[in-house]
């Protein structure tokens, strides 16, 4: 079965080796030129894509606009991009030992974002890789009361990943 990565975990290409990707640095922020007035009640955040090369040649790497999709709530809803404000990897030679990160901009609703779903395809050297799927959260939602600031809420995303990869590493330690 295929599982998605967690927002920040690497994804390498068999196709090309060398290789990765990861989505990372899901949190909330304001786009630098301004919000879009289509975003008007939405809650912007801001997520990187990387894209590392451990191989023993450059590779050109697009990942534009069409590539990427945002995903958001339990329904999976479509998030708003904002293609104005966001920066991509246009045809960019990506030589051994570098990165290349696409910053892109993105608006919900303030309730769905505890689940954000990425989905990246790739291409490079002008052949198509497969779609990769990230999955994460932001915890934009209140606390319950009596929660200190910053304490992940029990229920959220975050905290059945971190519950799961526990539950694992425990399993392997008796």
């Amino acid at each position: 079965m295929y599982e998605p990565n967690v927002v920040g975990d690497w994804q390498d290409y068999d196709e090309h080796p060398g290789l990765r990707v990861r989505v990372h640095r899901l949190e909330p922020a304001e786009p630098p030129r301004g919000r879009d007035e289509a975003a008007e009640g939405l809650t912007y955040f801001r997520l990187r894509v990387t894209v590392e090369n451990r191989g023993a040649r450059a590779l050109t790497v697009h990942l534009e606009d069409g590539q990427l999709d945002v995903r958001i709530g339990p329904d999976g809803e479509g998030a708003f991009v904002d293609w104005r404000n966001s920066q991509f990897v246009e045809g960019f030679d990506v030589y051994p030992l570098r990165r290349a990160t696409a910053v892109l901009y993105a608006a919900g609703a303030e309730a769905s974002l505890a689940q954000v779903d990425v989905q990246v395809q790739l291409r490079v050297d002008e052949e198509w890789t497969e779609r990769r799927l990230w999955t994460g959260g932001l915890g934009l939602l209140e606390p319950a009361p009596g929660t200190p600031a910053g304490t992940p809420r029990e229920d959220g995303l975050a905290h059945q990943v971190t519950a799961f990869l526990r539950a694992q590493s425990e399993e392997g330690t008796s």
